[in-house]
């Protein structure tokens, strides 16, 4: 296989390199985040749509393994549509997610309502990261570029990040995919914890769009809140090369190794 996924009706088949860095047996959040948006993009809408909002549940670990696909609309209208997705491994849910999108309509705004740019320095004037690629094949597949702070660093951190490898096999990687790809990165962007130390696993992740991302790169300006009984916070704004149009939050499992 050639790219993450090979989707056949409703079967997935899995590639070694979706998986992620805290066991190679499961996949990175990002792959099955990926898979779920363009599951979701698929799904016919009555007008032109964009997807405002994609949040994910991981159930339970996502599997290295072959996976089904479940779609259903909860709510079709003039303005907007509701998607549920499920993943499936062997019959049991892993994955729930709910995508809506709201209709596409030019508007002519107030001039008073602008684009807010982005100050900090463009992926060419950023530092390459390796992302602790050799504890995780999926990070291989994305080139990362720090604009402020180091990936999996503590402290408030500024990446950006391209998808350098095909995540659907016979498909191209939506703008709203490579969003999903990226926000799921927030807990190592901003980590405020050591990852040698610590393991901060998110147990879901909603991503939020004022409007569609342009371009291969997305910027996560992240931060991190944790809380003393092992709840926490990755909160990141997402950006491309004309500014900021979207937020993402993951809620965290924080244990010490």
């Amino acid at each position: 296989m050639t790219a993450i996924y090979r989707v056949d009706g409703n079967s997935v088949v899995t590639s070694p390199d979706a998986a992620g860095p805290w066991d190679r047996r499961m996949q990175h959040g990002s792959a099955p985040a990926s898979l779920v948006t363009w599951a979701a993009e698929r799904i016919p809408t009555p007008v032109a749509m964009d997807i405002a909002r994609v949040t994910i549940d991981l159930m339970r670990p996502v599997p290295v393994a072959p996976l089904t696909i479940a779609t259903e609309v909860l709510r079709e209208g003039r303005k907007i549509q509701l998607c549920g997705i499920k993943l499936l491994a062997d019959g049991v849910q892993v994955v729930g997610a709910t995508v809506l999108k709201v209709r596409r309509q030019p508007l002519t705004l107030p001039d008073e309502i602008a684009e807010l740019p982005v100050t900090l320095p463009s992926p060419e004037d950023s530092l390459v990261e390796d992302g602790h690629a050799a504890v995780s094949p999926f990070v291989r597949l994305v080139s990362m570029r720090a604009a402020r702070g180091r990936f999996g660093r503590a402290g408030a951190g500024a990446i950006w990040f391209r998808v350098d490898h095909p995540l659907i096999e016979g498909e191209a990687v939506s703008q709203a995919m490579r969003a999903l790809v990226a926000a799921d990165f927030s807990n190592a962007t901003a980590s405020t914890l050591d990852f040698r130390a610590w393991t901060y696993i998110n147990a879901d992740l909603t991503v939020n769009f004022a409007r569609q991302p342009v371009g291969e790169w997305i910027l996560l300006d992240g931060e991190s809140w944790i809380g003393p009984d092992g709840i926490g916070l990755a909160m990141s704004r997402l950006a491309d090369r004309q500014g900021y149009f979207g937020r993402a939050v993951q809620s965290l499992v924080i244990e010490k190794r």
